[in-house]
């Protein structure tokens, strides 16, 4: 008996007890990483205030709260994101583990490959966002003269932050997609390399900005992983079309045999 007949043949009632007592886990894996989130955030204001300290050298700058429990709620919303992220390896866990034993073995395969790839491109690509976002800040307020102030709604600038760590996470991911799209017959290698000049466009459009024009460095240490794993994504949908093309004459074969065989 495979794992997905088993899943079906398994009462309703051990399903809710399975997703009750996995729910209970991620909930307190969620809870822990929340905690250490919390006794952790001050050391994420440090790394978020790092370019603000750089800014107030030559001009004044500082981060600013717009409301009394302002400094309170950033500290908790840095915790419950954290929590998540920490977390993240036992709730995933749980949700593949309660949804696998449905899937084929093929489709367990695929599930489980497309997750080993994707999770270490996007941490890559959060990495990346930590390493860029401090220049993006530097860049963006040098616009401003040096007799104004630069004052930083602290929520605004823990969002803007955010955004840009989940935006190069997401792009570093995206290739990974484009091979799921193909395995699944979706999308072919072909009409990806058709697509190759609008999307090295559109790579160095991102690149330009999450990382502005002044900084050409930070541009190019954004764009070259992602078009090095674009080109990774259309060499193995490649790949996988001629395999399945292959099959695919060799499925057709007798077809063709039977039908000169019948026209005779």
């Amino acid at each position: 008996m495979t794992a997905a007949t088993a899943a079906q043949k398994m009462p309703l009632s051990a399903h809710m007890r399975e997703a009750r007592t996995r729910a209970v886990r991620a909930a307190v894996a969620l809870l822990i990483g929340t905690v250490i989130g919390y006794l952790t955030s001050d050391l994420v204001m440090d790394v978020l205030r790092a370019p603000i300290t750089e800014i107030a050298e030559s001009r004044s700058a500082s981060l600013n709260y717009d409301s009394v429990t302002g400094a309170f709620d950033l500290q908790v919303r840095i915790a419950l994101y954290s929590g998540i992220i920490l977390s993240s390896p036992v709730w995933l866990g749980e949700i593949f583990g309660f949804l696998t034993p449905g899937l084929t073995a093929r489709e367990r395969k695929y599930t489980f490959g497309f997750l080993a790839v994707a999770i270490p491109l996007y941490l890559a690509g959060c990495l990346t966002g930590l390493y860029v976002f401090p220049r993006m800040v530097e860049v963006l307020t040098s616009f401003a003269s040096s007799e104004d102030s630069t004052i930083l709604q602290a929520s605004y600038y823990f969002d803007f932050v955010f955004k840009i760590v989940l935006a190069t996470g997401i792009a570093f991911v995206l290739p990974v997609i484009l091979v799921m799209l193909n395995s699944m017959g979706l999308l072919s290698a072909r009409t990806i390399a058709k697509a190759w000049r609008v999307s090295i466009v559109g790579i160095v459009v991102f690149a330009a900005l999450v990382t502005p024009a002044a900084d050409v460095l930070s541009m190019v240490f954004v764009a070259a992983p992602m078009v090095l794993l674009f080109l990774a994504a259309l060499a193995v949908a490649w790949v996988h079309d001629r395999r399945h093309d292959g099959d695919e004459g060799e499925i057709h074969l007798p077809s063709t045999e039977w039908s000169r065989t019948c026209s005779a």
